[in-house]
């Protein structure tokens, strides 16, 4: 178990130091959680030793939500004074997104039916 945390703490503290190295646009957790995909990939053995820990948190997922809605209600002035707007974009994009993947999907079965 501990092998598997530190497997995960090492692959972010790599993507962490790729994205600020390199200046990539790319969040480091982002970049770490590729090169662990990859490595995992690579080496089939290490899905055993992540696994467990994988389990954990995901288990415990909903305790990882708390950092975020204490950052929401840090906001609420602006939340209050921004609602709409916020609101607004939030819908639009979501829509926007659908309309994308929708399109998207369409065409790459499209290709595939070529």
């Amino acid at each position: 178990m501990l092998n598997g945390i530190l497997l995960l703490l090492i692959s972010q503290l790599a993507g962490e130091a790729l994205a600020r190295g390199s200046g990539i646009g790319i969040p480091g957790p982002v970049l770490g959680m590729a090169m662990l995909a990859a490595a995992l990939l690579l080496w089939p053995r290490l899905q055993a030793v992540v696994a467990p820990v994988a389990a954990v948190l995901l288990s415990n997922l909903s305790l990882l939500f708390v950092p975020a809605a204490v950052g929401v209600v840090q906001v609420l002035p602006l939340l209050a004074s921004e609602g709409l707007a916020i609101g607004v974009s939030v819908v639009v994009s979501t829509i926007a997104s659908l309309i994308v993947t929708a399109f998207t999907f369409r065409a790459v079965v499209r290709l595939r039916d070529r």
